[in-house]
C-alpha cells in the first residue's frame, strides 16, 4: 500500500509539470530536470554536448515563486580533454569533473565587482593553490606556500592575471579531499583556449555571475553533458 501511495504521488508530481499550462518535463527549464539542485534558490549549470566537448554553455538560474528562471547565460570552456565523472576523476588528466558542487568562496587578482556578496579573497604574490598530494594543504588556498607543498605541484595564482582576474572556487574534492582525484577546480575567466579542468566564461559574464550570486541563497554548480552516463540531469 505504501509503495502504491508513493508511486501515485510521483505520478501526480509529474502530471503537475505538464498541467496548468506548464511545459512537458522534456522541455522544462533545466533545473527542473536535475535530480538535485543543492536545495538553494540559485543554480549555475555548465552544459556540454558530450564528454569530448571542450565548449558548452553556462547558465545561471534563480528560483522565483516556485519557477526556475534563467538570469543569464554565456559560452563556456571545459577541460582540454573534455569532461569525466567527478567521482572517478584522476588528477592531471585535464578533464572537467561532472557533478553538483557547492561554491565555497570567490577570489581574484582584481577587486570584487560591484554588488558582490560572496566572501572574496584578493590574490597577492604570496597566494598559491596547493595541488601537492603529499601536502597537508592539498586542494586549499595557502599563503604563503608551505614547505611541504612543492612549487611544481601548486598554482601561483597571481601568475594567471587573466584567468584568475575573478573566480569562484568549485567545491569538487574540497570538503574531504581524496588524494589523486584533483585540486584547483574553479569557475573563472577565459584564457586562450580550453582549461586544465576548470569551467571558464568571458570576463563580463564572470562579473555578472559574481554580482548575481548570493551565498544566502545557496547557489551550486551543476556540470554535465546533454545525455549519457554524465548527463547533467543525473546530478
Amino acid at each position: 500500500m505504501r509503495r502504491l501511495l508513493v508511486t501515485g504521488s510521483v505520478l501526480l508530481a509529474l502530471a503537475g509539470l505538464t498541467g496548468a499550462g506548464r511545459p512537458p518535463l522534456a522541455t522544462a527549464p533545466l533545473p527542473v530536470r536535475l535530480a538535485d539542485t543543492g536545495g538553494g534558490s540559485q543554480l549555475i549549470t555548465a552544459l556540454a554536448s558530450s564528454t569530448g566537448s571542450t565548449t558548452g554553455t553556462v547558465t545561471w538560474w534563480s528560483l522565483r515563486e516556485g519557477r526556475w528562471v534563467a538570469a543569464g547565460s554565456a559560452p563556456a570552456r571545459f577541460g582540454a580533454n573534455g569532461l569525466t565523472e567527478g567521482a572517478s576523476r584522476k588528477q592531471g588528466t585535464d578533464t572537467t569533473p561532472t557533478g553538483l558542487y557547492g561554491l565555497p568562496y570567490a577570489f581574484g587578482v582584481k577587486a570584487a565587482p560591484a554588488g558582490t556578496r560572496y566572501p572574496y579573497r584578493r590574490v597577492n604574490d604570496r597566494s598559491w593553490w596547493c595541488q601537492d598530494n603529499a601536502a597537508r594543504g592539498y586542494n586549499r588556498w595557502v599563503e604563503p606556500r608551505p614547505a611541504d607543498c612543492r612549487a611544481a605541484e601548486a598554482e601561483h595564482l597571481i601568475a594567471y592575471p587573466a584567468q584568475y582576474a575573478r573566480a569562484l572556487v568549485v567545491g569538487f574534492n574540497y570538503d574531504r579531499p581524496v588524494r589523486g582525484r584533483g585540486a584547483g577546480i574553479f569557475l573563472h575567466v577565459n584564457g586562450r583556449g580550453a582549461t586544465a579542468g576548470c569551467v571558464s566564461v568571458p570576463a563580463a559574464a564572470m562579473d555578472r555571475i559574481l554580482a548575481w550570486a548570493d551565498p544566502a541563497r545557496r547557489p551550486h554548480l551543476a556540470i554535465g553533458t546533454r545525455s549519457g552516463p554524465t548527463a547533467i540531469t543525473r546530478y
